[in-house]
């Protein structure tokens, strides 16, 4: 009857979407921080490292920026590109990285110069498929397979990183936190959701913190390659700056670790990660 109710308590863990409230540690695991850091390959630069790999080992949930981080591309540029409106919208983003617009101004702005129709994205990913940046599959298969959940959090289209998610084993309803655009019964553009986290100004920091509170993570790291992904810590334990698609000198001084590449993420996932699965 013992052995019964145990089981029965353990199942319940497993399948408690809140399971990560609860610390599990593998033998595996018990290697020190310093032990981690003198098994990677090449030199580490950042703020704090050694915070960065304990709490990558540790993680509960990653959360990834889509554009230059885990593609190569960033998505509005290809998609203006493609409908011949790339100048403009560039001035207009560049424009609000110097700081003279607010983020959701600046969004909006830019897709009332596109307004881009269900048909024009769908062929735009068509000609110009979304190219995901090296080793970026093979790294988050790695956190999949240690029990880490995996969310991309962007400020980009959910209708662009559809299909990209799918192919990364990433549910597109619960994983994704991206902008949506509105379209009417024809497929034109008419607006889109001003309610996303991301499409206002630290929408990063409150979309992390929505699932910190609602899954109970105690740990939280958010990868990418820009200012804004830096602003997600807090609520993330650690910020990892990427800069294999753009290095932004900004991002390296404020990332925790700063990497160019994932080589280095993914052995420590592999080698010393927390199983999350147990």
């Amino acid at each position: 009857m013992k052995s019964r109710i145990i089981g029965t308590v353990m199942m319940m863990m497993i399948n408690n979407p809140l399971r990560h409230a609860f610390k599990t540690i593998s033998v595996r695991n018990m290697s020190s921080v310093s032990e981690i850091m003198s098994s990677l390959s090449t030199s580490l630069n950042g703020q704090n490292v050694e915070s960065a790999v304990s709490a990558l080992a540790n993680a509960d949930a990653v959360c990834f920026d889509v554009d230059s981080t885990v593609i190569q591309e960033e998505g509005i540029d290809v998609l203006a590109d493609y409908l011949g409106k790339g100048d403009e919208v560039a001035a207009l983003t560049k424009k609000a990285m110097e700081g003279d617009t607010k983020f959701e101004d600046a969004l909006r702005q830019r897709l009332e110069l596109l307004r881009p129709s269900k048909q024009d994205i769908e062929g735009c990913l068509k000609k110009h498929p979304l190219q995901k940046s090296p080793g970026v599959e093979e790294f988050i298969k790695s956190l999949h397979n240690s029990g880490k959940d995996v969310y991309l959090v962007s400020g980009g289209f959910r209708i662009m990183m559809d299909e990209l998610a799918k192919d990364l084993c990433i549910n597109t309803k619960t994983n994704v936190i991206a902008n949506t655009i509105f379209f009417d019964s024809v497929g034109n553009y008419d607006g889109f959701d001003d309610t996303e986290f991301t499409s206002a100004d630290m929408g990063k920091p409150r979309a992390l913190g929505h699932l910190k509170q609602t899954y109970g993570y105690e740990t939280m790291v958010m990868i990418g390659d820009g200012a804004t992904d830096a602003q997600a810590k807090p609520p993330a334990t650690a910020f990892i700056g990427y800069g294999g698609v753009i290095a932004r000198t900004a991002v390296e001084k404020q990332a925790d670790w700063f990497v160019t590449d994932f080589s280095n993420l993914q052995h420590v996932v592999d080698n010393f990660a927390v199983d999350k699965n147990r």
